[in-house]
């Protein structure tokens, strides 16, 4: 076989990955998004399977919102995103550019605290975090439900290794001029790391927006209830309408794709700031 089919054959393969992998990522979400777009007449489950709906109508997206109170719960979930997010940018590049850039002792045991912490399952502390909430008179509210999650240990690393990626010369350059701890932070350490805050910023607010299990446990108030505890009322209300879950699924996505959408740039150039050193 020559080498210019070779190289052909390699490229074809290799297309050929990336579409299986595009199927296996895409396809749930593209079935799911067919499916809300799908009358009362058609047949979900039809054999075979039609991705393109017949007639596409969004009746049951406003059926969703007449079933529960959609709109209210997305309200109360991007309230806690974005406060997860606004916490997860300050404390965490705050504690990573402290880690990383100034010189305290037990610097590298504080390190080695954030790294444990990753290793805890969150499940295991759950019952401490209620506990706390009640202590604190906070639960029932959405502030419970932000606090454990508001500085993550993998943000606070991810910031570290994005900090200690700044070369030194530039701060002892600050440092002469005269410089201090706020002013590198401010003027020299976040401009240099903006990639990784978007990347802190989507992982906040994509944990925020998908957790469920939390929730669930310290919110007894429906009207304080987050989307995933809302739909999942509706899973469980209308399972054999899988037309109004669809719907309810994609108004759930929709929000992280935007949001993706809008960072990708910063978060790709973000990846490789906090991959360099360690």
């Amino acid at each position: 076989m020559s080498t210019k089919r070779r190289k052909h054959l390699g490229l074809a393969v290799r297309y050929l990955l990336l579409i299986l992998v595009f199927l296996i990522c895409v396809g749930p979400f593209l079935w799911q998004l067919s499916t809300s777009l799908k009358g009362a007449t058609e047949n979900v489950y039809s054999d075979p399977p039609k991705l393109l709906p017949e007639h596409p109508t969004f009746e049951n997206y406003k059926k969703v919102g007449e079933i529960i109170p959609v709109w209210d719960y997305a309200l109360n979930s991007l309230k806690v995103a974005v406060a997860n997010v606004l916490a997860n940018v300050v404390g965490a590049s705050m504690a990573g550019y402290a880690l990383a850039r100034l010189k305290f002792r037990g610097r590298k045991y504080a390190a080695l605290v954030f790294l444990m912490a990753m290793l805890v399952p969150g499940e295991s502390i759950m019952i401490a975090q209620l506990t706390t909430m009640r202590a604190l008179d906070l639960q029932n509210t959405l502030t419970a439900v932000v606090l454990p999650g508001c500085v993550a240990a993998l943000n606070v690393l991810l910031m570290r290794n994005a900090f200690r990626n700044i070369p030194e010369e530039i701060e002892e350059a600050a440092v002469v001029d005269g410089a201090n701890v706020w002013q590198r932070y401010f003027r020299i350490g976040l401009p240099a790391v903006k990639g990784t805050l978007a990347v802190v910023a989507i992982f906040a607010f994509m944990g925020a927006w998908d957790d469920f299990l939390w929730p669930l446990i310290v919110l007894t108030d429906d009207a304080n209830y987050t989307l995933t505890i809302g739909l999942n009322f509706l899973h469980g209300t209308f399972a054999n309408n899988q037309r109004l879950v669809a719907a309810g699924t994609i108004i759930a996505v929709v929000p992280l794709i935007v949001m993706f959408a809008c960072l990708q740039r910063y978060f790709f150039r973000g990846v490789g700031e906090g991959a360099v050193k360690g």
